[in-house]
């Protein structure tokens, strides 16, 4: 498994409609985690990389109705599942 994060900016706070859908997207296999910043305002997800990749992963967010602007890939997380380095 290849965790990975990518934020999403978005122009006009989400309706509670989008919220909902928004939370159906977990339900998609490779979502791990949505986290909203409303100060900046942006959208992080959390993804498995070895099943999704950004333009799915941005594809599921406009289905869901909110009107992103940009997307910026963060670092991976580290999997516990990944072999760590013998030293």
């Amino acid at each position: 498994m290849t965790t990975v994060e990518i934020e999403f900016r978005y122009s006009a706070s989400p309706s509670e409609s989008t919220i909902l859908a928004l939370g159906s997207i977990r339900d998609v296999y490779g979502i791990r985690n949505l986290r909203f910043d409303s100060a900046a305002p942006t959208l992080r997800v959390e993804y498995d990389a070895t099943r999704l990749n950004a333009t799915t992963v941005a594809k599921l967010i406009r289905q869901a109705g909110l009107a992103i602007d940009e997307a910026q890939p963060l670092v991976s997380a580290p999997s516990e599942l990944e072999p760590k380095p013998i030293l």
